[in-house]
C-alpha cells in the first residue's frame, strides 16, 4: 500500500479539473480490494463507485449453472460502477477482484451530484463508459471467434496495461473462470507461451518476458480496444491555479 496514497493514482481522477477533484477529495475512501473479493452481485444497488489505483476489476456475467465469463477489465483507467451515473442504479454484472491492491471509493449520490453539475466529470464519464462499452462488444466477438491462445494473449495484455511492471499473480484456474473456457485449455494455451519464452508460468505467478511478441500473437480485439480507449480517454493531469 501506498504510504501516502493520492487521488491522482487513479487516471480518471487525475484528468478532473482542479475544482471538481477538490469537491470529491473530501468523501474518496481508501480502501484496500482483496484478491477474489466481491464488490457487487448481479442486482444489488450500487452504493459506491470504486477508482482503482494498482487493482484490476473484472466485471463479469454469472449463467444461473454458476459459470462465468469476463465482459471486462477495470484497473487505473477507469472506474467501476457506471450504473450509478447512467441511471440504472443495478447491473447484471458481477464485479471480482482479479488482483489485488487499492482502490479509492466514493458514495455513489456525490458522484451523482458532481455528475449533475454537466462539467467536465460528466463527459469524461461518457467518454470512459464507451470505451468500456468498446471493451465489451470486443471480448464478446473474441470469444466468440478466436482462439483460447489468442483470448488469453488479449487478457494478459489488458492485465499488464492496468499495473505497473510485467507480473501478475493469478492461477490458471480463474483465468479459465475469467475467460469461460476449460482450465485445460488454459494450461495448454499457457504452456505453448512459455516454450516460446513469451512468458514465464509458476505457481499463478506470471512474467511477461517479451510483450512485443505477446501483442503479435493476439488477436486484433487487443489492439482495437487500446486504440479506442486512447482516443476516447485523453488523460491530462490537471495542475492547480
Amino acid at each position: 500500500m501506498s504510504a501516502s496514497p493520492q487521488p491522482i493514482q487513479n487516471h480518471l481522477l487525475a484528468a478532473l479539473a482542479s475544482q471538481e477533484l477538490k469537491r470529491l477529495t473530501p468523501h474518496l475512501e481508501w480502501v484496500v480490494l482483496e484478491l477474489g473479493e466481491v464488490l457487487y452481485e448481479p442486482g444489488d444497488t450500487l452504493r459506491h463507485v470504486y477508482f482503482p489505483t494498482d487493482s484490476i476489476v473484472s466485471l463479469l456475467h454469472v449463467t444461473e449453472s454458476g459459470a462465468s465469463a469476463e465482459i471486462a477489465v477495470v484497473g487505473n483507467e477507469g472506474l467501476v460502477g457506471i450504473a450509478v451515473f447512467m441511471g440504472g442504479e443495478s447491473t447484471s454484472s458481477r464485479a471480482v477482484v482479479q488482483s489485488a491492491g487499492n482502490a479509492f471509493r466514493l458514495p455513489g449520490q456525490k458522484l451523482k451530484e458532481e455528475f449533475d453539475r454537466h462539467g467536465d466529470l460528466l463527459l469524461l464519464m461518457l467518454r470512459y463508459t464507451q470505451a468500456l462499452i468498446t471493451q465489451m462488444s470486443q471480448t464478446a466477438l473474441c470469444n466468440r471467434h478466436h482462439s483460447i491462445d489468442q483470448q488469453l494473449c488479449r487478457w494478459l495484455l489488458l492485465s499488464l496495461d492496468r499495473l505497473q511492471g510485467n507480473q501478475l499473480n493469478m492461477t490458471q484456474e480463474l483465468i479459465a473462470n475469467m475467460l469461460g473456457v476449460r482450465r485445460e485449455g488454459v494450461t495448454e494455451a499457457a504452456g505453448k507461451l512459455q516454450r516460446q519464452s513469451v512468458i514465464e508460468y509458476s505457481r499463478g505467478h506470471i512474467k511477461v518476458l517479451n510483450r512485443p511478441q505477446l501483442e503479435l500473437l493476439s488477436c486484433e480485439c487487443y489492439s482495437v480496444v487500446k486504440t479506442e480507449t486512447d482516443r476516447l480517454l485523453h488523460y491530462t493531469r490537471r495542475q492547480d491555479n
